[in-house]
């Protein structure tokens, strides 16, 4: 299982590095519309769709975002929209984790195929809009993320003893929590400061953050990373109802994408939406 992981590992960076650190958005583009096809793909079998009927969700999410690109409409997705899209995560988030496994199988077949293709949508145009400010933005979304989830996970495990949400992954505690707000907030530090030190002009959303005062910087970090815990506890309320242990088995030793990218759902959007405010 561990060589598994590292093989899918390896290849998923040597796809995706390039693609993020390459001067065209294009790449990044094309690579962020293999994922959100892929999840989306995922999100309909986890929602009661057989092999075709899912495979034309994913296709259909690539046909939105695909025409998007093509007739450069993105820009046309304004500071309003990036808004919007935040307070329905926000509202969305807490409705839903509030509510629990079972109303979700409650929830409208209907309702929960279009809404999971508009946030994934949504997700892959956030990715685009996050290249388009500067490679370093989006790496920083990225890592806080990375390190959120790392940091929650080695917390959980050495600390772990108050569950978070129980009923939706029992292996989520508060321990977690604070460990993944403890490792975003050494990774912000660092960041700003280094970037001070070496008068390096970082337009990562720790320097923009910081840019607006303290109290703006402590309070964007903590919505950053308690969003990345409700996308990760959504997937895993959707998964808990289909009894599904992984979201798929694309990712060989990982599980699926949704799996990979379920915290990144809510954050990249929300970074997007906290840059323009």
């Amino acid at each position: 299982m561990l060589k598994q992981r590292i093989i899918t590992a390896l290849i998923l960076i040597g796809l995706l590095i390039p693609a993020l650190f390459h001067q065209d958005p294009q790449w990044i583009a094309l690579a962020g519309l293999v994922l959100i096809a892929a999840a989306a793909w995922e999100w309909g079998r986890l929602n009661s769709l057989e092999l075709y009927p899912a495979m034309t969700l994913a296709v259909l999410s690539l046909g939105v975002c695909g025409f998007l690109w093509a007739n450069d409409l993105i820009i046309y997705f304004d500071r309003s929209f990036w808004l919007f899209a935040g307070a329905c995560w926000v509202l969305m988030g807490c409705y839903l984790i509030k509510t629990g496994v079972q109303h979700w199988s409650r929830v409208p077949l209907l309702l929960r195929w279009f809404g999971g293709t508009v946030l994934l949508c949504t997700t892959w145009l956030a990715l685009v809009v996050a290249k388009s400010f500067s490679i370093d933005f989006l790496l920083s979304v990225l890592m806080l993320v990375w390190v959120a989830d790392i940091a929650a996970y080695f917390a959980g495990k050495a600390w772990g003893k108050h569950k978070l949400a129980q009923g939706i992954s029992p292996g989520k505690t508060w321990e977690g929590v604070a460990g993944a707000v403890a490792g975003v907030f050494c990774l912000a530090f660092i960041w700003v400061n280094v970037s001070a030190y070496f008068a390096w002009p970082s337009q990562s959303i720790f320097n923009r953050l910081y840019t607006h005062g303290y109290a703006v910087f402590i309070l964007g970090l903590l919505f950053l990373v308690s969003m990345s815990v409700v996308g990760d506890l959504i997937e895993s309320l959707v998964k808990r109802s289909a009894g599904a242990k992984d979201s798929s088995q694309l990712l060989p030793g990982h599980g699926g994408v949704l799996d990979r990218i379920d915290a990144l759902l809510p954050t990249l959007p929300l970074a997007v939406m906290l840059a323009l405010l």
